[in-house]
């Protein structure tokens, strides 16, 4: 049996970068909404900045544990053939996945060197991933199918019947 190899510092930089264009279309989109509904000058209220932090902030949140409660990937990992698992191989359930989220902030706290420990660990594990119990791992090549059902052998009756004896 083939073993999952982990995903290393930068194939999860990669799919970050990806995902975090992402959020930018949707706060982007947020704006742009905001200022059709309320007009141009919303961007200048004292509400708007801290609302769309606030929606950025909950549709992330959203957007990876759903993602990662689902299949294991965010749109970005899905783009970079890598996955979230947990000891099972299988995809996180909801209240891990979300876990894994919340320690996003871990990693982030102490000048990144949670995501940084991906690069640094043998097992490729960044902080939240320790914390949540989950790894990150490159999805297993696909196997080429074997046919389920092989074509039927040319029978005596066949042959006879197309002049072949």
């Amino acid at each position: 049996m083939i073993e999952p190899r982990p995903a290393g510092f930068w194939i999860r930089a990669v799919a970050a970068v990806i995902d975090f264009a992402v959020f930018f279309v949707v706060q982007f989109s947020f704006g742009f909404i905001g200022a059709k509904v309320w007009g141009p000058d919303v961007e200048s209220t004292a509400m708007f900045k801290p609302l769309v932090t606030i929606f950025t902030l909950v549709f992330a949140g959203s957007y990876t544990t759903v993602l990662h409660a689902l299949g294991g990937q965010t749109i970005g990992k899905m783009i970079v053939g890598v996955r979230v698992v947990v000891d099972d191989a299988g995809p996180p359930p909801f209240g891990t996945a979300l876990l894994r989220y919340v320690a996003y902030f871990a990693s982030a706290a102490p000048v990144m060197l949670g995501f940084v420990m991906a690069g640094l660990r043998r097992d490729k594990r960044a902080l939240h991933d320790l914390i949540a119990g989950t790894r990150v791992e490159h999805l297993l090549p696909a196997t080429a199918a074997e046919p389920s059902a092989r074509p039927p052998a040319e029978t005596e009756v066949e042959s006879t019947a197309s002049g072949v004896a």
